[in-house]
């Protein structure tokens, strides 16, 4: 198959693109910056309308969308909340037009989504049915998926509802400086519940939901046994061999991240049960092997 990904060159797109080559794939990114050492890539402008890069897509069997700004890059202002909503609805509104117009075209969109489509939701555990929250993150989540939506008309369509991904880049990398200085610890209360999945399950079960014709809808791209802050807080420090014993309170995050601090102090205890009813089988489904798996990888 042909498989064109927007996001292609992030840490997310490198380690799918990577699996689905080794299994005979070929992969193209779409790209605002086209790089010689990739000729494969497309340059495209993912302002909401439909360029001609369009062509590209021409003969491609699947789309799969991952471009968006990163959610903890910068304060979370009026102006930055705008942003953070703008780059996922006009990226997703370009690449559904073009997959509506160009002939013999993609007949298989995926695109990104999160585990924070739920809101916070405490204990409750969290199929794909459940509802969206009302918060930001589940609003803005809700939307992406909306824009989403019309390209469920030409072909098949899934949402890919991730956890916090756990490998050698991303969030997994930020969180590691403060053990090795020894002063990690749990954030507010450590009960809420941090959905994960380690970046190799993440980028195979991608691959195998592009690969099922009866894998349509919302997906919880996550590990079967999501942990509490607090536990996992306790395993990163074994895995780091360092001490997990200095808490960071709540209202200390609410001052020093404003809005942003509820990524952190809320969460969703989010399960993959439709993977699971698809027969996937997680290759990290336990905590400590992930994190032993990805920090090794560092």
């Amino acid at each position: 198959m042909h498989i064109v990904v927007s996001g292609g060159t992030g840490f997310l797109g490198r380690a799918l693109e990577q699996v689905l080559t080794s299994r005979g794939h070929r992969v193209s990114a779409l790209t605002r910056r086209a790089r010689a050492d990739r000729p494969g890539d497309i340059e495209w402008t993912p302002n909401g309308e439909v360029g001609p890069w369009a062509n590209a897509l021409t003969g491609a069997d699947v789309v799969v969308n991952l471009a968006g700004e990163g959610m903890a890059d910068a304060r979370w202002t009026d102006a930055r909340k705008a942003a953070l909503l703008d780059s996922r609805l006009k990226a997703t509104s370009s690449l559904v037009k073009a997959v509506q117009q160009v002939a013999s075209g993609p007949r298989v969109f995926v695109s990104a989504s999160g585990v924070g489509y739920y809101g916070p939701r405490g204990d409750e555990p969290i199929r794909e049915d459940t509802p969206a929250g009302r918060d930001f993150v589940a609003s803005m989540a809700a939307a992406w998926e909306a824009a989403a939506a019309p390209a469920g008309q030409a072909g098949r369509l899934v949402l890919l509802r991730t956890g916090l991904v756990l490998g050698r880049e991303g969030a997994l990398a930020k969180m590691r400086l403060p053990f090795s200085l020894g002063v990690g610890g749990r954030l507010g209360s450590g009960r809420q519940w941090m959905p994960w999945i380690h970046v190799d399950d993440w980028a195979a079960l991608t691959a195998a939901l592009i690969a099922d014709p009866h894998a349509a809808g919302a997906f919880n791209l996550t590990a079967p046994q999501p942990a509490t802050n607090a536990d996992f807080t306790r395993a990163l420090g074994r895995a780091l061999h360092r001490p997990a014993v200095i808490p960071v309170p709540g209202f200390a995050l609410r001052l020093a991240l404003g809005e942003m601090a509820d990524l952190l102090l809320t969460g969703q205890r989010a399960v993959p049960a439709k993977a699971q009813a698809l027969g996937y089988v997680f290759r990290y489904p336990a905590l400590d092997a992930a994190l032993a798996a990805a920090l090794g990888a560092a």
